[in-house]
């Protein structure tokens, strides 16, 4: 799972809007590789980052497949969101 998982997240997805709702609603989004399915988004996401995730959301742009995740309450989207780079 150690290669499997840094296969399925590419890298953060980094705008205004997403920037906002790290802020406001704790979600980050990545962009994912097109093959996944939102349990293997989400068991990557886990285990990368030692969280706890509480919905995975998906859609398909002209960039590949970006992942809308939601964390539990009690992890600060924000202090992932350092340790994946987004800062």
């Amino acid at each position: 799972m150690t290669a499997l998982r840094h296969r399925i997240i590419l890298h953060a997805y980094v705008t205004e809007k997403s920037m906002d709702e790290m802020e406001r609603q704790n979600k980050l989004e990545f962009v994912v590789d097109t093959r996944t399915s939102r349990a293997e988004i989400k068991a990557a996401v886990e285990s990368t980052y030692q969280c706890k995730v509480a919905k995975v959301n998906v859609k398909t742009v002209r960039e590949g497949k970006i992942a809308t995740v939601r964390f539990a309450k009690e992890y600060s989207a924000e202090d992932i969101g350092s340790r994946a780079g987004v800062f």
